[in-house]
């Protein structure tokens, strides 16, 4: 069965993939289900378990892996966990073991994916600051890099029965996912393995890899047997929802240089007896300088990458259609706009004698107060030169999230 992928271009400028393994059985937890497909509370494990890794910070592909029979449910799960974010979401069929599962995962991944999170749904509960942190890490490092926990129980080694040998645990830790690596070492990694292993980092440092390791957290426990599950049901109910304002702020600039055969759009206004600009579309460079700054904050991309000049449909196109656009996607991504402010370098046009034309027209169009000022850059530069303009936005956006706490 082919992936189930998104649209073309939805994995655009996204360097970091999430392979979600989500394809065992729930034999060990006495369930008829698959293990990811396990209510707990009334939820999914995968659900769950989707819910950390759609609170990352880091825009990234997910791709689950999921039993052949439970694809549809699992797409179904991942589009109402991660909302706007779904179009980067890919489903895939898992193997009869779960080498061959995240193999299959990563043939999923986009080309420009550069590090790649292994994370099993089983660890449901596990935090998306972890994941976060497994990201940091490979940047920083370009190792592979694995989450652990102290070993806090005495260890024994045992034969024919008995203990023969207490070990030293100082040295041990119990490691959990998500696990993070260098797309290309992975890969390779997995192209010329040659037996099982226990888990990716294992395999990893089998080709002779450097893994790291950072600090994990309790929560990320692996749900495996009756007792897991029980365990997992006693957290929800002493789970306290409390939602706090996540406040993101958001910067975008962009340049135009006039051109005297086309009218002038700016500010969403039209400037009668103006030198108009050079552009795809309309070249309304505040417009667009406030588009790149919406899709920064909400951590969307930027302008080229949701309205390409290949698309004859955004040819002359008013700024009024990119910013009503860019508010939608703002919006379903969760995101309040609080304000705008915009500042125009140029010598003409006058901004001062249309700004509250300007600053009405705009908040209309972005729904929430947008500021315009102006200013010259003394004759420096190609705007000095009269040679065009350019435009810096800046925005405040607002969102409610709701965290987990004990």
């Amino acid at each position: 069965m082919p992936p189930d992928t998104a649209g073309t271009g939805a994995h655009s400028g996204i360097v970091v993939g999430i392979v979600v393994v989500a394809a065992g059985s729930g034999s060990r937890l006495g369930h008829p289900d698959p293990k990811a497909f396990v209510p707990v509370a009334g939820r999914s494990i995968l659900a769950h378990a989707l819910e950390g890794v759609f609170g990352s910070t880091e825009r990234a592909q997910v791709v689950i892996v999921a039993p052949a029979d439970w694809v549809a449910e699992a797409r179904d799960l991942a589009t109402a966990v991660a909302g706007a974010a779904h179009e980067s979401v890919t489903v895939v069929v898992g193997s009869a073991s779960r080498q061959g599962s995240v193999a299959a995962g990563l043939a999923a991944l986009a080309p420009g994916i550069e590090i790649v999170l292994v994370h099993d749904a089983a660890r449901s509960f596990t935090p998306s600051a972890q994941f976060d942190a497994v990201i940091k890490a490979v940047r920083q490092t370009g190792a592979g890099v694995i989450p652990g926990l102290p070993v806090s129980d005495t260890i024994k080694r045992v034969g024919d029965g008995r203990a023969t040998a207490t070990i030293d645990r100082s040295d041990l830790v119990a490691v959990q996912t998500p696990q993070g690596f260098p797309r290309a070492q992975l890969a390779s990694a997995y192209a010329e393995a040659s037996a099982d292993h226990t888990d990716d980092a294992a395999l990893f440092a089998a080709a002779g890899h450097e893994v790291r390791v950072i600090e994990g957290d309790s929560q990320a426990f692996k749900i495996t047997t009756p007792w897991d599950l029980r365990r997992a049901e006693s957290l929800i109910p002493t789970v306290e929802r409390v939602e706090r304002v996540e406040t993101r702020t958001g910067i975008g600039i962009d340049v135009h240089a006039f051109d005297t055969a086309r009218p002038l759009w700016l500010g969403g206004v039209f400037w009668p007896g103006e030198v108009g600009l050079a552009g795809h579309s309309d070249g309304d460079a505040v417009s667009h300088a406030i588009c790149d700054a919406l899709l920064s904050a909400a951590g969307l991309g930027d302008l080229g990458s949701n309205f390409g000049t290949a698309e004859p449909r955004f040819a002359n196109a008013r700024g009024e259609v990119f910013l009503s656009a860019t508010v939608e996607l703002v919006t379903a991504a969760g995101f309040m706009i609080n304000n705008v402010s915009v500042q125009v370098v140029a010598n003409h046009p006058k901004i001062g004698t249309r700004r509250s034309e300007i600053e009405i027209r705009l908040s209309d169009c972005v729904g929430a107060p947008v500021s315009v000022a102006a200013t010259t850059s003394d004759r420096l530069g190609f705007t000095g030169r009269g040679e065009g303009l350019s435009v810096i936005a800046t925005c405040l956006l607002e969102r409610n999230r709701e965290r987990r706490t004990r």
